[in-house]
């Protein structure tokens, strides 16, 4: 832990390997499968989220990580926290460095070298301050400690891999869209799904959402469920796996050995965020200057074209 550079570096308990994903039991069993990851503390869309999921009794949901970013303040942490707790859940960095009592490894982020400096040094001053707010009772780091890494499920019979980064690691990028379809990185999915023993990885972490079907599975990955991801509207994405498709339009999907993963809009009251998020994060802070144009514009990304997904 000595040798970690804050915001940059990937702590060595982040790590694990997909053979332990292939020898560990299923935790559970179920037709209709959510993967909320990149919730970032907005309460706006863990309301949205549990609206959606009444509509589809039996449906479970796994929060993947990184559900708490913009909740400072003791109260909203607590609200995420127990609107969380209600669900399956995995640590994301965030929680990692939040349950521990020493801090060197910054946000957890792990930012790759193409990630701007003054954008990592932002992530980790935002850290700092979640920190200080969260309540400090034991029980609540206790909770975040036991969170797991990572999780195998059964999902219409078929075993699916939740992850927060990637195959490797809690804050691994190599589900990031950047570098995706580069032939190594093609090479090494396809070798993490073998060796997991799974027919897809179901991921966060990057921010970015991105689908990709290879021979041995599937690749998915939410971007967030707290903020925009798109060009075309102010809405979260979660993914949603099950057998046949639900109430909702996705926004693209992939099939592969008889289930479906989509990219399924969460539309929450963008309003009511915006206005929840500057009372805290004001112009000038940190989350105001990383995160606001997103927030309020949305993306550049397009969901056009089947040909950039699957």
């Amino acid at each position: 832990m000595n040798n970690l550079v804050a915001g940059r570096s990937c702590p060595l308990d982040y790590r694990y390997r997909p053979e332990e994903i292939a020898a560990m039991p299923a935790a559970f069993s179920c037709k209709v499968l959510y993967v909320v990851g990149g919730l970032y503390g907005n309460p706006f869309a863990l309301k949205a989220l549990k609206q959606l999921v009444a509509k589809e009794p039996g449906a479970r949901v796994v929060f993947n990580g990184d559900f708490h970013w913009f909740d400072a303040d003791a109260y909203w942490f607590t609200t995420i926290q127990q609107g969380v707790q209600a669900f399956d859940a995995l640590a994301g960095n965030v929680e990692k460095e939040l349950a521990r009592i020493e801090n060197l490894a910054g946000c957890g982020c792990a930012y790759p070298e193409s990630v701007d400096q003054a954008l990592v040094e932002r992530s980790n001053r935002i850290f700092q301050r979640l920190k200080q707010q969260m309540p400090q009772e034991g029980t609540m780091r206790d909770a975040l400690k036991a969170l797991p890494l990572f999780m195998k499920v059964q999902v219409g019979g078929r075993p699916v891999a939740l992850v927060h980064g990637d195959a490797t690691s809690l804050a691994g990028w190599g589900f990031a869209v950047d570098g995706i379809d580069e032939p190594e990185r093609q090479a090494r999915i396809q070798t993490w799904l073998q060796a997991a023993g799974v027919d897809a990885f179901a991921s966060s972490h990057t921010c970015q959402p991105v689908c990709r079907r290879y021979p041995e599975g599937v690749v998915i990955n939410n971007g967030a469920a707290g903020m925009p991801n798109f060009a075309d509207g102010l809405y979260g994405v979660v993914t949603r796996i099950a057998t046949r498709s639900g109430l909702l339009d996705p926004l693209y999907q992939s099939e592969y050995q008889g289930l479906r993963y989509q990219a399924v809009p969460l539309h929450f009251d963008a309003k009511a965020w915006q206005a929840w998020f500057l009372s805290y994060w004001p112009e000038g802070s940190d989350a105001y200057v990383s995160y606001w144009n997103r927030i309020s514009q949305g993306t550049s990304l397009s969901r056009e074209g089947a040909d950039l997904w699957v």
